[in-house]
């Protein structure tokens, strides 16, 4: 193994949950460095289906050190009914730690998330209204609540009830909500805390003891590229920054540790919420792939809106990011297709754009411009090996490993572990250029 980011290349939901757990298997470390329970990752391990949404997912491996990063924000009632689910399936998570420089979600942002998100009406982001764009807020207000709060009886008790007084007005007079109770949430925040306790270490400090002993660290994030806050479809994005260069910053390590970057990338594209889309199909296709591919979000169960693969979004994820290499899931839910398209570049306002516009205006006016290529319409599910795949599966595959210029290293075909077809090494394979398929 090595230093490994698995970053997803579209609006998330890439099928990253998968990517991590298979290459787990060769951690030893597995770290989640960014996001909060807005996210999830689904991973099907002998039909039992783990939805996990703080836990990194390598959680489902015995003998692994699973950390939640500095760069998280950590809704601890959610987190602590995450344990207890693994648990009562037989799972340990004795080595599940969680950094004691992590913000937490408290109540008020949760309330307020959902507040202003309705009170933007038309303006409305999509969020997911659990708190985390609030969390991340106070955070860089400096005014947040960290885990390292829930532990200090006296402290800690201070800091929680000024927040929540402080935010009462915020309820009250901006949102007209009723106030919260400061007592009752330093209670149950501090009784949380002492919950958490087995679990709090320096994060960064632990991610450090185990570079220097050569332990091999996978480093997990939520979300995708096009919704970083700096660099994504703003302002209809996340709170935090999901590219290769937040992992460093969320788990507190130096770039010069990273030996590789894989981008994770649906054979199609799926977005959440709000925001511009422009290969989005409102047709029977769109339909066919959502409930063929089973587009519904982990976290909330929203029905995600379905569109062809977009190589223009593809080509920025592999720039920002510094991609090594490719993996692309959910390849099978075209099997049935007889046609399948791929924007390969914009028209926006009667020019031809091949790059991704960091204007975000300009980016919603963006037109798609395809290439057709012929479906196979044959299942796809079985095949374990390259040469099974027909070669119009074949095809479309070196199509985008050719548009994106990455080689294309994973094939996921189902949710399995085993339904994976491993076209090179991910992680000492070619880095960079065209792929020979």
């Amino acid at each position: 193994m090595a230093n490994v980011i698995v970053i997803g290349t579209q609006w998330g939901d890439e099928g990253k949950g998968k990517i991590t757990d298979l290459l787990s298997r060769s951690a030893d470390v597995i770290v989640r460095y960014q996001g909060g329970i807005n996210a999830g990752h689904t991973v099907v391990v002998n039909d039992q289906v783990f939805k996990l949404h703080l836990i990194p997912s390598g959680i489902l491996y015995p003998n692994k050190d699973c950390i939640i990063a500095g760069g998280t924000v950590v809704d601890p009632q959610t987190l602590l009914a995450e344990i207890e689910r693994l648990q009562e399936l037989g799972i340990s998570t004795d080595r599940l730690y969680v950094a004691e420089t992590a913000h937490v979600t408290m109540p008020y942002h949760r309330l307020i998330d959902q507040a202003a998100e309705q009170q933007r009406a038309k303006h409305r982001i999509g969020t997911t209204g659990r708190g985390i764009g609030p969390t991340y807020a106070d955070k860089s207000e400096r005014i947040g609540v960290r885990v390292l709060d829930l532990l200090d009886r006296e402290a800690g008790a201070e800091q929680i009830r000024w927040a929540v007084e402080h935010k009462n007005l915020v309820l009250q007079r901006l949102y007209g909500l009723p106030p919260l109770d400061p007592e009752a949430i330093v209670a149950q925040y501090l009784e949380y805390g002492e919950r958490l306790r087995p679990h709090v270490v320096d994060a960064s400090l632990k991610i450090s003891e185990a570079i220097r002993k050569r332990r091999n660290i996978l480093f997990e994030g939520a979300q995708g590229t096009l919704l970083d806050l700096d660099h994504g479809t703003y302002p209809y994005v996340t709170s935090s920054n999901p590219i290769a260069g937040g992992a460093c910053i969320g788990a507190g390590v130096g770039p010069t540790t990273i030996d590789r970057i894989i981008g994770v990338a649906k054979a199609y594209v799926t977005r959440v919420g709000e925001g511009p889309f422009p290969t989005e199909l409102h047709d029977h296709i769109g339909e066919y792939l959502c409930q063929r591919g089973a587009e519904y979000g982990t976290t909330t169960g929203r029905k995600r809106r379905c569109g062809w693969f977009d190589g223009v979004i593809g080509r920025y994820a592999v720039r920002i990011n510094g991609l090594d290499c490719l993996a692309i899931t959910k390849l099978d839910v075209l099997d049935e297709l007889p046609e399948i398209k791929v924007c390969i570049a914009y028209e926006i306002e009667g020019k031809v754009v091949r790059d991704f516009p960091s204007n975000s205006r300009a980016f919603a006016k963006a037109k798609p411009i395809y290439e057709t290529l012929p479906g196979w319409r044959t299942p796809t599910q079985h095949c374990r090996s390259l040469s099974e795949l027909p070669r119009e599966a074949r095809d479309y595959l070196k199509f985008l490993a050719d548009l994106m210029e990455i080689p294309i290293a994973i094939v996921s075909l189902g949710a399995n572990r085993g339904q994976t077809i491993i076209i090179e090494d991910p992680i000492h394979g070619p880095k960079r250029g065209l792929l020979s398929l």
